[in-house]
């Protein structure tokens, strides 16, 4: 995603901000994946001003915007050791650049719809909260953009987002990962346009198009709004060092062999 929808950006975070007020957590450590500019850093500094921010920045902040990023979050790291890193190495390697189980907080605003596996990345989330961490999550649904489907011939290509994952299926993957309690809802947003050069802009930005610059003089009658499907969720890690299944064996670790006293 780019600048064009930045406020949408902003305006879902700030619906997750209001979701995570009724839950009672003890936040030392956040991870933020993306950062958009640095703002979530900035809300979350504001909000909980004695925890630790990793932020991994979003793919496309020019040279001055990470480097302000990352001099904020060295500031705070000469009390607290957050840190910066772009979003690039995750999307690379499929690793954040934070230790093992040293985070409280997972924050991921718009993120999944545009990650091939979603499973992965839960997987790595898992990796790196603490026993009793949450993650928290946002992401567009497959019905985004429903209105393009009808379109008979455009001036662009049509594209899918990576992840068609609704909202069962992300709640499935967090049980299969051993997320527990995870709550999941969604809500439809309806975006109207004035002109189809603003709605063209915005669906590039959404990567739901590609525009071909040589035949947007042939525009075709657009649709004036799209709906924008958005899927929230939260889960909790708990219960990280119990046993485990692997192919029908469960796997016990020694420590949690205890003698029942009276």
């Amino acid at each position: 995603m780019t600048q064009p929808i930045r406020w949408l950006q902003d305006e879902i975070a700030y619906r997750m901000l209001q979701k995570l007020d009724i839950v009672k957590l003890d936040v030392k450590d956040i991870l933020v994946i993306p950062d958009f500019s640095g703002k979530h850093f900035s809300a979350f500094a504001k909000r909980l001003p004695s925890a630790c921010i990793h932020s991994i920045a979003e793919d496309g902040l020019s040279g001055l915007q990470l480097k302000i990023a990352k001099t904020i979050a060295n500031w705070r790291s000469i009390f607290r050791g957050g840190r910066v890193s772009p979003m690039t190495n995750y999307l690379s390697t499929g690793k954040f650049d934070v230790p093992d189980n040293s985070v409280d907080l997972v924050f991921s605003d718009l993120l999944l719809q545009d990650l091939v596996d979603p499973k992965s990345f839960l997987q790595e989330c898992r990796r790196v909260l603490r026993e009793g961490g949450l993650i928290a999550f946002s992401y567009l649904g497959p019905d985004t953009g429903k209105e393009l489907r009808s379109l008979q011939t455009t001036p662009f290509q049509l594209k899918n987002l990576l992840s068609p994952w609704d909202m069962h299926d992300i709640g499935d993957a967090l049980m299969g990962e051993r997320f527990s309690d995870p709550v999941m809802d969604m809500e439809y947003l309806t975006l109207d346009y004035e002109t189809p050069e603003l709605l063209l802009a915005d669906l590039e930005a959404l990567k739901l198009v590609t525009l071909n610059p040589q035949l947007e003089s042939e525009m075709t009658v657009l649709p004036q709004k799209i709906t924008l499907e958005v899927v929230y969720g939260h889960a909790w890690v708990l219960g990280k060092g119990l046993s485990k299944s692997q192919d029908s064996v469960t796997y016990i670790d020694v420590n949690q062999i205890g003698r029942k006293t009276r």
